[in-house]
């Protein structure tokens, strides 16, 4: 596509005209193909964030967009197949729970995950903290993997929608990034292209997320059930709170620990109370269960009888990672510094809130994550919650265990922590489990 042909796109967009699947895919062709300069590419983003996109033109965008790259293919496979995806939050390790049950029970879980930036946590990196685990593997090796195992949980491949890397990158940098029609292209293209039939949604709002309020997760919600059911893909979304952070612990290996926990029945109940929600639409949505009770009874009864852990541990192996983490904690790495945050308030407190961003942001400074792509994790240090949201404290209960690297480190998070946690004289309701569903 030549630089005349594309200026007539980006002025019928600027106006609040809809570009046909057509003509974005050649556009978005010409784009990775290096035919469509960066400042034409800016220009149509940001008359795409002025004027937003129907949703038949989202649809249409993200079918281009899975268009540029390879599409999994899981024909033959025997299971049927599901897939998850988390818009981020703090915490949240829901995945390394779900997918060892989902195996568990029957389905094919192929979970292509991201790093973490910023405040947020990123799947893979949890992964890399199991001693030898690969990310990384060959489609060959994973169809094998699948086909024995019943699941892999891998790094995205490059193949897979390459007009959505270079889409984002350039939306970083000419702040066009809070786009719904952009965000849900991007996330549900990726989730096309996995090829899986069945895609739950976990949708998350608050402090800790990129969507701060409840209204903002519903529309992008919305949009991408839209997109999906659009596409032919069975999809719900599960709006999912990220006021404080999910579970107690943020950071790499101690999430992972937590992990093994819940799928040995003695992790947070927040935690497990997702896990439960989320498995319970994939199975209902892939035929494995007849109704909500039955699914949840089934997920409990594999957890409860070491299925989960098993299968956890199988495909650890699968992924030349150490199985004998899922019975030995111990083999990940720890931090040599570890200091409690505890409470100075004089008489009983509340918790009112434990801000997630917040958390995040003193897990990031340990350095748990990273504030630039490509920047070096530590994956030992983290943080562990010891009071959460409604719990009544007396003078010197702790808040907070820091995991550092050195006392310099410890000291940093400290005071972070404290201005994460807003303590009340009166008594503050814990939040509850609810999550609404969209879709279905």
């Amino acid at each position: 596509m030549s630089d005349l042909a594309v200026v007539p796109l980006i002025e019928r967009k600027k106006r609040g005209g809809e570009l046909s699947e057509a003509e974005l895919r050649a556009l978005l062709e010409g784009y990775v193909a290096g035919d469509v300069p960066d400042y034409q590419l800016a220009a149509w983003l940001m008359a795409v964030c002025w004027r937003g996109m129907s949703e038949a033109e989202t649809l249409a965008m993200t079918r281009a967009m899975v268009a540029s790259g390879e599409v999994l293919d899981w024909e033959g496979i025997g299971r049927p197949t599901v897939d998850k995806h988390s818009t981020g939050g703090v915490g949240d390790k829901t995945s390394i729970v779900l997918v060892p049950l989902m195996a568990a029970a029957g389905a094919a879980f192929v979970k292509m995950s991201g790093r973490g930036l910023g405040h947020t946590g990123g799947t893979l990196d949890k992964l890399e903290a199991i001693p030898g685990f690969r990310v990384e593997i060959e489609p060959e090796r994973m169809r094998r993997q699948v086909e024995r195992v019943g699941a892999a949980l891998v790094g995205q491949s490059p193949a897979l929608v390459p007009a959505d890397g270079k889409l984002y990158a350039l939306r970083d940098v000419t702040g066009t990034v809070d786009s719904v029609p952009l965000i849900a292209g991007s996330i549900m293209s990726k989730k096309l292209a996995g090829g899986a039939r069945a895609i739950v949604l976990d949708v998350k709002w608050g402090s800790g997320a990129f969507m701060t309020t409840l209204g903002e997760a519903r529309e992008l919600a919305r949009t991408l059930v839209r997109i999906g059911e659009g596409a032919g893909r069975a999809t719900r979304a599960v709006l999912s709170s990220m006021r404080e952070p999910l579970g107690r612990a943020v950071g790499n290996a101690l999430e992972v620990r937590e992990a093994i926990e819940t799928l040995h029945g003695r992790g947070p109940a927040d935690l497990w109370e997702l896990t439960l929600e989320l498995g319970t639409h994939q199975l209902l949505m892939a035929g494995l269960a007849a109704d909500r009770d039955a699914a949840r009874a089934l997920l409990t009864r594999l957890r409860d009888g070491g299925e989960g852990a098993r299968k956890l541990a199988e495909l650890v192996e699968a992924q030349d990672g150490d199985p004998r983490v899922v019975d030995d904690p111990s083999i990940l790495p720890s931090a040599p510094v570890v200091e409690l945050v505890a409470m100075e308030d004089d008489g009983p407190r509340w918790v009112a809130e434990a801000d997630a961003r917040a958390v995040g942001d003193a897990a990031l400074a340990l350095g748990a994550g990273r504030r630039a792509k490509g920047d070096p994790i530590d994956p030992a240090v983290g943080i562990v919650m010891r009071a959460r949201i409604g719990d009544r404290l007396e003078p010197g209960a702790p808040l907070a265990e820091i995991h550092a690297r050195d006392e310099a480190g410890a000291r940093q998070a400290q005071a972070a922590l404290r201005a994460a946690f807003v303590l009340s004289p009166e008594p503050v309701a814990a939040p509850t489990d609810a999550y609404e569903v969209i879709g279905g």
